[in-house]
């Protein structure tokens, strides 16, 4: 049967590249099919070229949710577009359309409707403005170098409805199998790389025209290079066209390399469709081995061969997979994320049975004690996801993939649909997976699917039940955690008792353990409350449920139930944090440094428990000694976190914590304050609208300082907050009002920042703060609880000064930017009254600011004062290292004045914690 009795759209396209103006002149004929039982009056078009056109498209947006800002600062040249030309029917008479709902859809109306089964042929002209490759590494690069996935209009699928939408860089176009012939005209010294086939080349004096067809496709990505960098490897089933690079692996391994990922794909899914493959750098880069590409080629801890075969099998998988099984990958793609790296897993087990997670680095002696160095390089898929549940931002698998945090759509969701492929896999026992999807493959190939085809082929193939991993597993964000409720003896039985901590209705494996390891194992039916099963007492010593940890379950803490001893899990003190190792209960050690200017260095020792995940309780214990106060000091605490799975309030946080330290020469304070937090959220993850309530009661005992014997040295307070933040790229937007109530005092505060990035890429800093006294007993000259205008008392022991009660010298001029915000030290410096101030600043060169502040100071006795300052905010590091200089406030032109070395203030941050937070920010 010929390719074009079958129904497909047919789509020529005569394209002309253009290297000086990077622009490509295109004619294009579409021939769209209606296979709908339905008449459309609209055809609906990708033309997502035209996404890159501006600041303020869906594409852009996306950019700056993801903290990227390469995009908003591009010249308006470098970003791309598509410029139409006309649009006309085969009678050349000009069609209707416009701008679907956003810039990058395109809407024709033909002239008359069309019937069901029935064809229909225009014609497009337009021209594309190809967008520099930094932005996604697809469009040209500096050595003018093409690689282009959307550069042409490619039409919607309409099944009941169109399935159209915007690019927002997921690389997930949705088009049904298309004939495609192009006809392709570039200068002479291009060379073109592409899946489709060869039909004819002629090259002339200047240019080099190049006929290419393909059938059945959904996607037309085409490599147009002055220096080709691709080479064939000839496999027995397909040639594979790469430029994978791997200095330490020679030609002749990369081929069986290859050729052994290509056998292992065949004998899995089924023959691939086509005869050739582009397996591209950029293809890896967009979605690389995570683990693998973290640490530098230098010190990669893998054999040679092993990254260049993961890289080939994560890429070519993940190529036979999308190229095959035609998916809505925008709200329906977790089909094709979990089967490439069930495959994955499949292939390590395989080929690699024994490869670690650190590779290599699990001999190292300083790392070989550590259980993270037992860990198979399997167990990072379901760890990587853990990593999201515990923090409970975990998304369900049917999540739309545009509205997947980062981490989530590049990393979780794909490890835990695999995760869950490997629990349904062993629940259904023998090879009843494996031969499903190989036979689902060869049934559904090239042939639109959503998954629920997926869930109903499986059904036929086995008679346990399965409908809970579709609902349950799939469909819900709930996280799994089961545990042994108790043990009854009943003759040489052993009756188990297992609760389900949630409430899902899910199955799990029970195993009998003796001295030496599994004696038995048996999977229960699904549960969905507490159920009870009986197994033979012979030999078992101890019962644990998922042992082989084949589920991803959130809390693998609760499985074990001894049947002999008191203990159902030993023990265990390791030094240094480590991965959680649910056979033990663990204790970590590490020895920590901090600086102040009384203690000088604090050397001592934490004992905790938190593991690289997080865990619902959390403790902490340091014990330091200050080498200059010479004395033990330290701090201690005590959490619960309480994750709550639906609705807004995601969190509630209870703890207490107490602190010992030097707050002057030879001076002491202790501070204890137990506190509880409400954490909100949007029912939208990817919304970084946050809310908090946070209630504390702070608990001060200070020695008394003989040089101010009248200060308060033991007070309490108690401080009520709520915070609302929302940080985006272009609009950050963060408020707090807090409320204190002591014996002495009390008093309310606003503080309001607001940060915008216009379109001609200026930024402007705004921050709000005013604070009123509603009572105030303390003495009027003592200003220890006063508004500051410039450096707050800091009487909760909240901040982290280096020097807390300096008021000369370099430890004087740290600044924290906190009540009045001030930078240059002004009179009055305190207000026992109320204050109001604004702050604001905007750059003048890159990381050069100009700022200023105004406020008003109001004292009982003195009245109100109006003060202001201005000069220049170097921002080294934005929140982490700055320098302030002022240059003009109330004091006049402050260079001018003696002693200006002092006046500059700055703010460092030394805690590592604070400055890891620079390079995670992204990925949630």
């Amino acid at each position: 049967m010929s390719h074009h009795a079958m129904a497909q759209h047919i789509l020529k396209i005569d394209a002309t590249l253009n290297p000086s103006e990077k622009t490509i002149a295109i004619k294009q004929q579409i021939t769209y099919k209606n296979t709908s039982e339905e008449t459309l009056n609209e055809i609906f078009l990708f033309d997502w070229a035209n996404s890159f056109s501006s600041k303020t498209t869906p594409l852009a947006k996306r950019f700056s949710e993801n903290y990227d800002s390469s995009f908003h600062f591009e010249k308006d040249e470098d970003r791309g577009g598509t410029t139409i030309v006309k649009i006309y029917d085969t009678a050349i008479v000009p069609l209707q359309w416009q701008r679907g709902n956003a810039v990058d859809i395109l809407r024709i109306i033909p002239e008359i409707p069309l019937n069901p089964g029935e064809s229909y042929t225009f014609n497009l002209e337009y021209i594309i403005k190809v967008p520099n490759d930094r932005f996604t590494r697809f469009g040209v690069n500096n050595l003018s170098d093409y690689k282009l996935r959307y550069w042409y209009m490619a039409p919607a699928v309409f099944n009941g409805e169109w399935q159209v939408y915007s690019n927002k860089n997921l690389d997930d176009l949705y088009m049904a199998p298309s004939s495609f012939f192009i006809s392709l005209h570039v200068p002479r010294e291009y060379s073109v790389t592409s899946d489709f086939d060869v039909v004819s080349e002629n090259i002339s004096e200047k240019t080099k025209d190049i006929l290419l067809e393909g059938m059945e496709r959904t996607r037309a990505v085409l490599y147009i290079e002055q220096n080709p960098s691709f080479e064939n490897i000839e496999t027995d089933k397909l040639t594979v066209v790469t430029n994978l690079e791997n200095s330490k692996v020679n030609p002749p391994v990369q081929a069986l390399m290859v050729d052994r990922v290509v056998r292992f794909l065949d004998s899995k899914l089924g023959p691939y469709p086509f005869q050739k493959m582009v397996i591209s750098e950029t293809d890896y880069k967009t979605n690389p081995v995570y683990g693998l590409n973290q640490l530098p080629s230098f010190i990669s801890p893998f054999p040679d061969g092993f990254e260049y075969d993961m890289e080939q099998l994560k890429t070519i998988a993940r190529h036979y997979i999308d190229n095959t099984l035609i998916l809505n990958s925008r709200n329906d793609f977790w089909l094709q994320d979990a089967l490439q790296i069930y495959l994955m897993m499949d292939y390590v087990d395989t080929y690699y049975p024994k490869m670690k997670m650190i590779g290599n680095l699990s001999n190292w002696w300083i790392i070989r004690w550590a259980h993270l160095a037992d860990l198979e390089f399997n167990d990072q898929y379901p760890m990587l996801y853990m990593n999201m549940a515990r923090a409970n931002i975990h998304q369900s698998l049917t999540t739309p993939k545009d509205s997947l945090l980062k981490f989530n759509m590049n990393i979780a969701t794909g490890y835990y649909g695999a995760s869950g492929l490997k629990y349904l896999d062993d629940f259904l026992g023998g090879d009843v997976m494996d031969t499903s999807i190989k036979e689902f493959y060869a049934e559904n190939r090239l042939k639109p699917i959503n998954s629920s085809d997926f869930q109903e082929f499986l059904e036929t193939r086995t008679t346990r039940p399965i409908n809970w991993f579709f609902e349950d597993f799939i469909d819900t964000r709930e996280t799994i955690d089961f545990k042994i409720k108790k043990v009854e003896q009943k003759g040489d039985s052993l009756e188990v008792f297992i609760k389900n901590n949630r409430n899902t209705q899910l199955p799990i494996s029970l195993y009998g353990l003796d001295k030496n390891g599994i004696v038995y194992k048996t999977w229960t039916a699904p549960i969905d409350s507490v159920s009870s099963i009986t197994i033979p007492s012979e030999n078992i010593r101890k019962l644990a449920l998922n042992y082989e940890g084949e589920i991803p379950e959130y809390n693998r803490r609760n499985n074990f139930k001894s049947i002999h001893g008191l203990l159902n899990k030993p023990i265990q003190f390791r030094l240094f944090q480590d991965v959680e190792d649910p056979n033990y209960t663990q204790f970590f050690f590490m020895p920590i440094f901090e600086y102040n200017l009384y203690d000088g260095i604090s050397a001592g020792i934490r004992l905790y428990n938190k593991t690289v995940l997080p865990k619902a309780v959390h403790y902490s214990l340091e014990p330091q000694f200050g080498f200059r106060s010479e004395t033990l000091v330290g701090r201690a605490s005590i959490s619960y976190t309480q994750s709550i799975e639906e609705g807004k309030l995601y969190s509630m946080r209870y703890g207490f914590s107490g602190n010992y330290y030097s707050y002057d020469r030879g001076l002491f304070y202790k501070r204890y304050t137990p506190y509880i937090t409400f954490a909100f959220r949007n029912d939208d993850l990817r919304n970084n609208e946050k809310q908090f309530i946070n209630i504390r009661n702070v608990n001060v005992y200070q020695d008394e300082d003989p040089n101010n014997p009248e200060q308060e040295p033991n007070y309490s307070v108690f401080n009520l907050q709520y915070v609302y933040s929302n940080p985006n790229l272009i609009n950050y937007f963060k408020g707090v009002v807090d409320y204190e109530i002591s014996s002495k005092f009390s008093k309310l505060s606003v503080n309001l920042e607001y940060r915008k990035l216009f379109l001609s890429n200026r930024q402007l800093n705004l921050r709000f703060f005013a604070g009123t006294f509603l009572f105030n007993d303390t003495r009027e000259d003592e200003d220890f609880f006063s508004f500051a205008l410039d450096r707050p008392n800091d009487y909760l022991f909240d901040y982290n000064y280096y020097g807390r009660s300096e008021d000369s010298g370099l430890f004087s001029q740290q600044l924290i930017i906190a009540e009045g915000g001030f930078k240059s030290q002004l009179e009055p410096a305190y207000a026992n009254s109320w204050i109001a101030t604004v702050n604001a600043s905007t750059n003048i060169w890159k990381w050069i600011y100009a700022y200023g502040d105004v406020g008003l100071v109001h004292n009982k006795g003195r009245g109100t004062n109006a003060v202001f300052d201005s000069g220049i905010r170097l921002s080294l590091v934005a929140d982490y290292f700055e320098l302030y200089f002022p240059i003009y406030s109330s004091l006049g032109f402050e260079p001018n004045l003696p002693h200006y070395d002092e006046k500059v203030r700055f703010i460092v941050t030394l805690s590592p914690k604070t400055l890891l937070g620079l390079f995670t920010r992204r990925w949630y």
